[in-house]
């Protein structure tokens, strides 16, 4: 069994030598205990995958009630701490990083269906899923070509797009205006999030 220290020094390492302070240090804490829970159920790194991507299904199909606000909480919090889970049992493996990748995209397309669903257009929702995917998909690229420290953190990353959505289905239930329009403007700030990600990559492979 990993000591915490151990531990945290195996994340940073998978994640470009990444500091392990502040905000990320207290969720590695949490990420930490949840290991041990996660490891005395018995509960893989895969589950946990598996079981996001439920959560994800469940925000789709419940899209037009207070219900889809908790199974998206409940996804997005197995796919934060599957990876730590894996480090934690020592079961980290190139597969399994493979099919968190597959998921995570799954996932945000049902999260996005979501949208659809309380009314915002088809072409906006596709719109953020397809800048979200280019800009993970470039990330992923540039690892596979040898560069290690592509550690740019955009204002758009998964975890607040999910907030995003979050907010959005509060929003649509308290019957809120405005619903539409924020979303124009998160995509704007995606378009920018994808584009600094891709200068940043140029930099490095030029």
């Amino acid at each position: 069994m990993l000591s915490k220290q151990e531990f945290k020094a195996k994340w940073s390492s998978l994640h470009s030598d990444a500091e392990t302070k502040g905000i990320v240090g207290a969720w590695l804490n949490i990420s930490y205990r949840f290991g041990l829970i996660c490891t005395l159920l018995r509960i893989s790194p895969n589950a946990l995958t598996y079981l996001g991507l439920l959560g994800a299904i469940g925000t789709a199909l419940t899209a037009q009630t207070w219900w889809s606000i908790l199974f998206l909480v409940f996804s997005l919090f197995c796919d934060g701490i599957d990876g730590s889970v894996a480090i934690f049992q020592q079961r980290d493996s190139k597969w399994g990083a493979t099919l968190d990748s597959v998921v995570d995209r799954i996932s945000e397309a049902l999260w996005l269906y979501a949208l659809y669903v309380i009314g915002i257009p088809a072409y906006l929702c596709i719109a953020l899923w397809l800048v979200a995917s280019i800009q993970e998909y470039m990330r992923a690229r540039v690892s596979s070509l040898g560069v290690k420290d592509l550690g740019l953190v955009t204002f758009t990353e998964r975890p607040v797009r999910a907030s995003f959505i979050f907010i959005v289905l509060i929003a649509w239930q308290l019957d809120l205006p405005g619903i539409e329009i924020a979303t124009w403007a998160f995509l704007g700030a995606s378009l920018f999030s994808a584009i600094s990600v891709m200068r940043f990559a140029y930099s490095r492979l030029r």
